[in-house]
């Protein structure tokens, strides 16, 4: 049943997809990589929402609830902001540039060693970085969801997560270099629907199975109620986060924001469904529809989260980024776990063929066409398309070996920062300056990529380190092994036995033995976030990095100052809703903060 609703689900996609683009033009670069700049508003908001809603958003920002609880919403909640700017600063620019790709903007503004750059810079993150991270949770999440490894045979999880990435990876790369942007953004769409059914049916039986298993089986409200009743003061319910969780209030302001608003205003594998837009109103439209639709992101991103918490916390040995697989797979219904599985696939081929789209779509129009200046539409398409068979290669035998990260999602976040940060920076000096020359946006490029890095691998020293981790008994004697490991105690834990998916009574699991062990040692010591908190190291660097850039413009400025032409390559006039939008979306943002936050951690 669970293979069959899988191989149904996905298969209509698929049909659906085909159908609605059979005809389109993939012969040019324009067709090929911006859709033939035909996206409406509800298309443009689909495939958005999905191509950040991926597996590392259901499976990592909900392993990061579990760690850190009602804080972490602020990856969701927070990122309407970055939207507003979006549609009411950014897209307007972007779209009277007629660009194709970020980089070709740094060269209208600046000049071609800024977009030469630029290009390698976002290939090489790509490659390196996103890709990577979208397989290996997506892997992840799928072999919890409908356990893989039974269905294969396989014992060995590595070997089954080795199968999964190139399994998903190689149907992702098809879509996304056979198809063009508008396959991409129509399945986006479609499995965009299909995941807000799916994450939301995901809380509401966590919300049931609390119910059932702590509380008075008197259903969702009930789950609610016990949920509440077991939140660990001032954590797992505040939206303000504390030192010791992974985004303190503190961070928000700093390097937080700055990470959402490169994300959603200048990330090219986000950003190129809106240069597809067939107007400026109807982007706009589609952004501002996407921020409401954010706004019901922690339902099924955060809340799943602390509902596995509240089940699972007796299990000290449950991974974060394991919760959400294990949540789904103990409270869905059999019948729906195919579909989920299905919606899953979806999401982490959205954001896998996104970004491989995207990578293609630099080095074709970027890399390949400098390199090539004669070079026919249909060659420029082809050498996309190869690129992108190359990168997807390398991305899928990278994404195993991030199984050693401890939490996938703050991985990402703190990687992110290393490219994010220069490439905003030297964006939004462009579009607010007119005499910032070409030479100051270079330095400020490789000033930025040769501080973050620094301050994330150059050693400053070592450092003595005390910690305690729990570690099943069948592995005591390898953790034994290790110099510096010595056991505090033992003990067993009994598991909550958690309905799984039917009205039957479910069977009360074995207890867990388990050991406390302590290690001590020496650990090498780095600027970030040894010194200060990452995000604080990334705000204090973009401010450098503006700060190098208008200073230049002063000593050195251009000799003409910089007129930004309109390439008439769509409508500019605005849509007449997008004020009062952006405004309401604003005060709810503030609204769901408020409600939410919980001031004593500043007295603690």
């Amino acid at each position: 049943m669970v293979i069959a609703s899988f191989l149904f689900f996905t298969a209509l996609v698929a049909v659906i997809t085909i159908l609605k683009t059979r005809k389109d033009d993939h012969s040019t670069p324009e067709g090929y990589f911006l859709a033939g700049r035909k996206l409406g508003g509800v298309v443009i908001a689909g495939s958005l929402l999905l191509t950040n809603l991926s597996t590392e958003q259901l499976v990592g920002l909900n392993g990061a609830a579990y760690n850190d609880g009602l804080a972490v919403m602020v990856w969701e909640v927070f990122a309407v902001l970055s939207l507003v700017a979006m549609a009411l600063f950014f897209l307007p620019r972007w779209l009277r540039s007629g660009i194709s790709t970020v980089p070709q903007f740094l060269e209208e503004r600046y000049d071609g060693r800024t977009r030469t750059i630029a290009d390698v810079i976002f290939l090489a993150a790509y490659a390196m970085i996103l890709l990577p991270i979208i397989l290996y949770t997506g892997a992840t999440g799928l072999i919890e969801i409908i356990d893989v490894r039974a269905l294969l045979g396989i014992e060995d999880r590595t070997t089954a997560l080795w199968i999964t990435v190139w399994g998903v990876g190689l149907i992702g790369a098809c879509y996304a270099l056979f198809g063009g942007l508008r396959t991409v953004a129509v399945s986006d769409t479609l499995n965009g629907v299909g995941l807000l059914i799916g994450g939301l049916l995901i809380t509401y039986f966590g919300l049931q199975a609390v119910s059932h298993t702590l509380g008075d089986g008197a259903g969702v409200m009930d789950g609610w109620s016990t949920v509440k009743a077991n939140a660990e003061p001032g954590k797992t319910l505040n939206s303000l986060g504390s030192t010791d969780t992974s985004v303190p209030v503190g961070t928000i302001l700093t390097g937080v924001v700055l990470l959402h608003m490169f994300y959603w205003t200048t990330n090219q594998q986000i950003i190129q469904r809106t240069l597809g837009a067939r107007s400026l109103a109807e982007g706009q439209k589609g952004v501002l529809l996407c921020g409401f639709l954010k706004l019901l992101g922690p339902l099924f991103l955060v809340v799943p989260g602390i509902i596995a918490w509240t089940l699972y916390a007796r299990d000290p040995g449950l991974k974060g980024d394991h919760a959400y697989g294990r949540l789904v797979a103990d409270v869905l219904p059999g019948p729906l776990t195919g579909f989920f599985a299905a919606v899953l696939v979806g999401a982490i081929l959205s954001s896998f063929n996104s970004a491989l789209n995207a990578t293609c779509t630099l080095f074709s129009t970027g890399v390949y066409a400098k390199l090539n200046t004669d070079a026919p539409d249909a060659r420029l398409v082809r050498s996309g398309k190869v690129f992108g068979w190359i990168i997807a290669g390398v991305s899928m035998a990278l994404a195993p070996w991030l199984a050693k990260t401890e939490s996938i999602f703050s991985y990402l976040q703190t990687m992110n920062g290393i490219y994010f940060i220069p490439l905003l920076a030297v964006v939004v000096v462009g579009m607010l300056t007119k005499r910032v020359p070409g030479k100051a946006a270079t330095v400020a490029l490789l000033t930025g990529l040769v501080v973050l890095l620094a301050g994330y691998f150059v050693p400053l020293g070592q450092k003595e380190t005390e910690s305690t981790r729990v570690v099943l008994i069948e592995n005591l004697a390898a953790e034994l092994e290790q110099d510096g490991v010595s056991i505090v105690e033992e003990f067993s834990v009994q598991p909550v036995a958690v309905r799984t998916g039917s009205d039957a009574a479910p069977e009360q699991p074995e207890p867990i033995a388990y050991a406390r062990v302590l290690q001590t040692g020496t650990a090498t010591r780095y600027f970030a976030p040894d010194v200060m908190h990452t995000f604080h190291f990334l705000g204090a660097t973009f401010v450098l990095l503006i700060a190098i850039m208008l200073a230049w413009g002063v000593a050195s400025p251009r000799p003409e100052p910089w007129v930004h032409q309109d390439a008439k390559a769509v409508d500019l006039t605005p849509w007449k809703g997008s004020v009062p939008a952006g405004i309401a979306l604003v005060v709810l943002v503030v609204a769901i903060y408020a409600v939410f936050a919980d001031f004593s951690i500043f007295s603690a």
